[in-house]
């Protein structure tokens, strides 16, 4: 791979640009992915949330779990649930318990194979050294800048 920059350039540049480029580049590039199968990335949060849950889990539990993914917030997610229930992939009780759908079932599988991929795509020639680096890097920008991430 080519890089944009020389070593001695790369250490000066902005760490904000090059998150915000990796970012948009990998959401952009699932979202793609995801919206050729017929979902949306918040769809298939909820889809996961629910076929690998421990125990049945209600709306409002699986809301709150996911409302910091990428500030999508509630009302986001409540349309989200909604769209997703609107495929036949959960359904919904009178108290609110989602349960994955014969439908869902087969559709979480084919979509979870579709994230395998898109996992090891964007991993190609990254170790897990290095990999494992990047994100520690990432959180001790955060930590240092006072942020917050959905681990806090």
């Amino acid at each position: 791979m080519e890089y944009s920059h020389s070593d001695a350039e790369l250490i000066e540049q902005p760490i904000g640009y090059w998150a915000w480029a990796a970012y948009k580049a990998v959401v952009t590039r699932t979202r793609g992915a995801l919206a050729e199968k017929g979902t949306t990335q918040p769809q298939w949060w909820v889809l996961a949330q629910v076929a690998r849950a421990d125990r049945i889990k209600t709306r409002a539990e699986v809301s709150e779990t996911l409302s910091g993914y990428l500030d999508a917030g509630e009302a986001v997610l409540a349309e989200e649930i909604d769209a997703t229930i609107a495929h036949g992939w959960i359904t919904e009780d009178a108290e609110g318990r989602l349960s994955l759908t014969p439908a869902g079932k087969d559709f979480f599988d084919e979509v979870a194979l579709l994230q395998r991929e898109l996992w090891a795509e964007r991993h190609a020639g990254v170790s897990d050294e290095e990999y494992l680096t990047t994100l520690k890097v990432l959180q001790r920008f955060i930590h240092n800048t006072g942020g917050h991430a959905w681990h806090h």
